[in-house]
C-alpha cells in the first residue's frame, strides 16, 4: 500500500531491486511507470533476465550509478543481505532499504528493554483466541525456532558435514539456495526436488559427488531437526486451544513433508491438532494460495492466524479476510534491542550458532511485554551460566584443548577450585573426540602453595606485599595457619617488619608442608615432560610455588594473567587466553566468574603427613552451593550443545563476541535472589564482596 510514496526521494535516480522472488514481480509493476529500475540483484546469480529486467552484479549496479537498492525479501532475510552488501554500498553512497522503507544500513541503538515497542502479552493472545472459531499457527519462528542466527545456516552446516565425509561440492551453499529460489517462483518445492534441481542446474550427475538428492535431503532434515527447539509458551497456548475444543491448524511454508512436520510437533509435545497445511504438500505458499485453502476448509467461520512474518503471515492472511495476531520471532526481538551489541560479530557459522543459542533461550518467549519496565530479565542462575558465561568458557576450553594437542602434554593439572568445572568440560570434550583424558584435578590453593613454597626472606616479603585486610596476627593465621602467641620471635633488623618477624617459623613450617606435598604428588603418577597447569585469573603465585614441588617444568594456561610486568622477574612460563587487562570483560568480571566456577568442596588449606588434603571450614551456605551448581549446569549444558552442533572445523573463537555476552550481566535485569545474595570470597586477602557490588 502506497509503496511508491515510500521512495519518493529517489524518483529521479537509478534504482535496483534485490531479490528474484515472485514479490519482486509485484514491486516492478508498482514502480513501472514512475521509477527507473535498471536491474535486479541476487546473492547467487549475476546474469540473465527475469520479469523483463536484466539480472546484474553489484559491480554493475555501481557502474550504472545506482543510488538506491530496494531489498525485496522477508524481514528475516533483509539483515543478512544488508550485512553482505552494506560496506560496499556505504563506500559508493548507495542507500539500501527494504520494501517498507526501512533503512537497512542504519546502526540500531542498543537497548536492554522493550519500552519503545508495542508488543502483545500472553493474556491478550488468549483473549483473541477465545473470540475465534478456528486458530492456525505458523510453525517456524512461531511455534519452534532454530538455535542458529539464520535459517539458511542449516545449508552451511550441511556443507560442513559433507566435507567431513570427504564430499566437496563447489559453491554448495550458493547452488542449494539458488535452486530453492528458482523453483519457488513456480511452485512450493520439496527438499528432494530442490536437490534434484541443483544437480540438473549444474549439469553434473550426483554420482560425481557420490551422494544422491534423497541423501542430501535426509542429511539437511536431520541437521535442521537437531537445531530446532520449541517456543514453549506458544506451544502451551496451542495445547490449551486444542483442549478448549477449537479447531487448530498448522500452516507452514516449508520444503519438508507433512510427516516431518509431525515429528517436529511431536518433539514439542504437540500431538493433537486438526490438520497440517504444508506448502510442499499443496504446491503453494502463504504468499500465494495456502491461506485460500485454509479459508476454503473453514468457510464462514472466524479464523485467527498466529505468526511472526509481516508478509507471509500477516499481509498474506489478510488478503483472504483471515484475522491475524503477530508474535515477534526470537530474532525479531533481538533486532528490536539493537542486536544487544552483537552486530559486528555475525560473520562466521560458529558466531551464528552462539547468537542462536543465546536467542533461543532468552527470547524463547515472544511475551517480553508482561512487566511494567519491559526489561530483558534473567530469573535463574542456570540461565546466567548458559547465556552470559558459557560462550567465553567454552571457547577457553577449546583453546586449551588445542594447546594440549599441539604441545602433546602427558601431564595436565587443573588447579582446585577454579579448575573444577573446566576439568569436567575438558573431560567431556576428550570423550567426544574419543581420546584418553590424562588430566588431574590438582588439590591446591594459593594459601596451600604459599605454605609449601616459602624458602627465604624474599618469599615472605613477596607474600607480605599482597596486602591483607586485617592485623599482622590475622595475616599469619590465615595465610600460614600459625598463631603469633605460639611463636618466639627472634631479634630482627629494622627492615624486617611484618611477616618477616616470623621468618624462621614460617620457613620451618614450609619444609614440613613441602615434604607432605611431595607425598601427595607421588600419588599422582606424574609422567616425564612438562606439566600444563590451569589457573583462572591470577598473577602466577600458585604456579610459582607449585613449581618448587616438582622437577617437571610448569607451563601455565590462564584465562588472564594479572600484572604480567610485575611478575616478569619471576620467570614464570604463562600463556594467557586473554592478554590485556584494559577494557577486558574477563578482567572486569572475573570475581563473578570465580564465584560461579568454584568447586562444591571447601578450599584446600594444606596437606597432612601422609599427603591427604586438609580443607578449611566451609563458609558457604547450601543455598550458595546449589546456586553456583545451577550456573555450572547451564555452562556445561551449553558446552555440550555447542560441541554437538558445531563441527570442529567451524569452532572459530571470537573473544569479542564472548565478552559481549558476559558484559550483559551489568545490563539485563537479574531476579535470582540466590545469585544476588552470593558473596565473592577471597580468604587469602581476607576480603568478602557482595556480588551485587560488582554487577
Amino acid at each position: 500500500m502506497g509503496i511508491k510514496n515510500l521512495f519518493a526521494d529517489y524518483k529521479y535516480t537509478k534504482i535496483a531491486l534485490y531479490g528474484l522472488g515472485t514479490e519482486t514481480e509485484k514491486v516492478l509493476k508498482e514502480f513501472a511507470k514512475d521509477y527507473e529500475i535498471v536491474g535486479l540483484l541476487d546473492g547467487f546469480q549475476e546474469k540473465g533476465e527475469l520479469y523483463g529486467k536484466s539480472i546484474i552484479s553489484l559491480d554493475d549496479a555501481i557502474k550504472k550509478e545506482v543510488k538506491l537498492i530496494i531489498v525485496v525479501a522477508r524481514p528475516s532475510s533483509c539483515r543478512a543481505i544488508a550485512k553482505r552488501i552494506g560496506n560496499i554500498c556505504r563506500k559508493n553512497e548507495i542507500s539500501v532499504m527494504d520494501v517498507r522503507g526501512r533503512n537497512l544500513l542504519s546502526a540500531a541503538k542498543v537497548v536492554y528493554d522493550f519500552s519503545n515497542t508495542e508488543g502483545m502479552t500472553r493474556v491478550q493472545l488468549t483473549d483473541r483466541i477465545k473470540e475465534a472459531d478456528v486458530v492456525s499457527f505458523d510453525l517456524f519462528d512461531t511455534l519452534v525456532m532454530r538455535q542458529t542466527l539464520l535459517s539458511d545456516d542449516v545449508i552451511k552446516f550441511v556443507d560442513c558435514r559433507l566435507q567431513k565425509q570427504g564430499i566437496y561440492i563447489q559453491d554448495f551453499y550458493k547452488r542449494r539456495l539458488a535452486s530453492e529460489k528458482e523453483l519457488s517462483r513456480y511452485t512450493a518445492p520439496t527438499l528432494t526436488e530442490i536437490y534434484n534441481h541443483m544437480f540438473k542446474r549444474s549439469e553434473e550427475s550426483s554420482s560425481k559427488w557420490k551422494i544422491t538428492a534423497e541423501q542430501l535431503a535426509d542429511l539437511e532434515w536431520n541437521i535442521d531437526f537437531d537445531l530446532i527447539v520449541a517456543r514453549k509458551e506458544v506451544c502451551d497456548i496451542l495445547k490449551e486451544t486444542v483442549a478448549d475444543k477449537k479447531k487448530v491448524y498448522i500452516v507452514s511454508d516449508t520444503y519438508y513433508s507433512r510427516n516431518q512436520l509431525k515429528k517436529i510437533l511431536k518433539q514439542c509435545g504437540i500431538v493433537e491438532y486438526t490438520d497440517i497445511l504444508a506448502s510442499s504438500d499443496y504446491r503453494t505458499g502463504k504468499t500465494q494460495n495456502l491461506f485460500k485453502i485454509l479459508k476454503g476448509r473453514e468457510n464462514e467461520k472466524k479464523i485467527l492466524h498466529i505468526g511472526d512474518d509481516i508478509v507471509a503471515d500477516i499481509e498474506s492472511a489478510h488478503r483472504f479476510e483471515i484475522e491475524t495476531y503477530r508474535l515477534f520471532s526470537g530474532f525479531g526481538l533481538l533486532e528490536l534491542v539493537g542486536n544487544l551489541g552483537f552486530a559486528d560479530y555475525m560473520d562466521s557459522l560458529s558466531e551464528h550458532l552462539k547468537i542462536g543459542l543465546f536467542v533461543a533461550k532468552i527470547f524463547n518467549s515472544p511475551f517480553q511485554f508482561e512487566t511494567e519496565d519491559k526489561r530483558i530479565t534473567i530469573s535463574d542462575a542456570y540461565d546466567i551460566g548458559y547465556l552470559l558465561c558459557a560462550p567465553m568458557i567454552s571457547d577457553f576450553v577449546l583453546w586449551f584443548y588445542n594447546q594440549i594437542k599441539e604441545q602433546k602434554y602427558e601431564n595436565i593439572w587443573f588447579s582446585a577450585r577454579d579448575g573444577y568445572l573446566i576439568k569436567k568440560m575438558y573431560a567431556y570434550l576428550m570423550k567426544q573426540y574419543k581420546q584418553e583424558d590424562k588430566s588431574v584435578y590438582f588439590l591446591v590453593s594459593r594459601t596451600a602453595a604459599v605454605r609449601a613454597g616459602m624458602q627465604n626472606e624474599d618469599d615472605i616479603r613477596y607474600v607480605d606485599e599482597m596486602k591483607f585486610s586485617g592485623t599482622l596476627e590475622e595475616n599469619l593465621k590465615k595465610r600460614f595457619g600459625m598463631n603469633a602467641e605460639d611463636i618466639i620471635c627472634e631479634p630482627v633488623s629494622d627492615n624486617q617488619t611484618g611477616l618477616l618477624k616470623y621468618k624462621t617459623a614460617i620457613i620451618e613450617n614450609a619444609r614440613k608442608v613441602f615434604v607432605n606435598y611431595q607425598k601427595y604428588i607421588r600419588g599422582l603418577n606424574v609422567n616425564k615432560g612438562d606439566i600444563a597447569f590451569f589457573d583462572f585469573v591470577a598473577k602466577g603465585t600458585s604456579q610459582m610455588y607449585i613449581q618448587r614441588l616438582v622437577e617437571n617444568h610448569l607451563r601455565g594456561y590462564y584465562f588472564l594473567q594479572l600484572e604480567p610486568e610485575y611478575m616478569k622477574d619471576k620467570k614464570l612460563d604463562i600463556c594467557s587466553f586473554y592478554s590485556e587487562e584494559v577494557d577486558c570483560a574477563i578482567f572486569e568480571n572475573y570475581y563473578i566468574l570465580e564465584t560461579l566456577l568454584t568447586a562444591p568442596h571447601p578450599s584446600v588449606q594444606t596437606v597432612d603427613e601422609v599427603g591427604r588434603p586438609i580443607y578449611t571450614a566451609e563458609t558457604r551456605s547450601d543455598k550458595d552451593i546449589c546456586c553456583f551448581q545451577r550456573a555450572q549446569k547451564g555452562i556445561l549444558d551449553y558446552f555440550k550443545i555447542y560441541i554437538r552442533l558445531c563441527f570442529e572445523a567451524n569452532k572459530a573463537i571470537n573473544k569479542l563476541l564472548d565478552e559481549s555476552f558476559l558484559k550483559l550481566i551489568h545490563e539485563v535485569k537479574i531476579t535470582d535472589m540466590d545469585f544476588l545474595n552470593l558473596v565473592v570470597e577471597d580468604p587469602f586477602f581476607n576480603r568478602m564482596t557482595n556480588v551485587t557490588d560488582v554487577i
